[in-house]
């Protein structure tokens, strides 16, 4: 949506198996004034077809893999040969996942998938990029006060619904372990060593 505000000839499309978060993002796209120019829609983003000239893909790399919940390394390249089929040749994409900022060590990967292979560094992504038809034009990591802020929006929902339910409700005891067991994870677990790569690469 800040894409399309930034470019006022763009028109958009997202896909999301979610529903809530289509419905979440239409009310956005609705307040922005945006509803005519963005096409939101629960779907699978395996089944796009081709023809954008700019495409955004963060952390959604596991569209184009096993299901997450077989634990297997992020299929970036599978991902990343999906994504340059959607796009002619010098289309744009910014692709972000995450990434090994530094060896992973057993505490990081306990709570993650359990296996060094899960993530690659941000070095090999770009690597993969060019294999798969991209040339990078700029290469980022996501900075540890970013992730910071994103591992804060967890803790700060279980914050704000133990604040609003009382401690006799039946679900104050999950929503608790839920909090402890997302502030062990990253603090305990893999803060400084999971990060996130940003790749802003040109379809050639």
């Amino acid at each position: 949506l800040r894409v399309l505000e930034a470019a006022p000839d763009a028109i958009g499309e997202g896909v999301d198996l979610d529903s809530d978060a289509i419905a979440h993002g239409q009310r956005l796209a609705d307040a922005r004034g945006l509803t005519d120019r963005v096409d939101l829609r629960v779907s699978d983003a395996g089944d796009l077809q081709g023809g954008w000239d700019r495409v955004i893909c963060i952390g959604a790399s596991q569209v184009w893999g096993s299901p997450v919940d077989e634990l297997q390394p992020l299929p970036y390249a599978p991902a990343l040969a999906a994504l340059r089929g959607l796009m002619p040749r010098g289309g744009r994409l910014v692709y972000g996942d995450g990434i090994w900022t530094r060896p992973p060590t057993r505490a990081a990967v306990t709570p993650l998938a359990g296996r060094d292979d899960e993530f690659v560094t941000l070095g090999e992504v770009s690597d993969l990029a060019v294999a798969a038809g991209f040339a990078p034009l700029a290469v980022h990591e996501a900075s540890l006060d970013e992730w910071d802020v994103f591992e804060s929006g967890y803790a700060a929902g279980y914050a704000r619904w133990l604040a609003e339910h009382p401690a006799e409700h039946p679900e104050t005891d999950e929503v608790r372990a839920l909090a402890e067991r997302q502030r062990a994870a990253y603090f305990a677990g893999y803060r400084g060593v999971l990060g996130l790569g940003y790749l802003e690469l040109l379809a050639v």
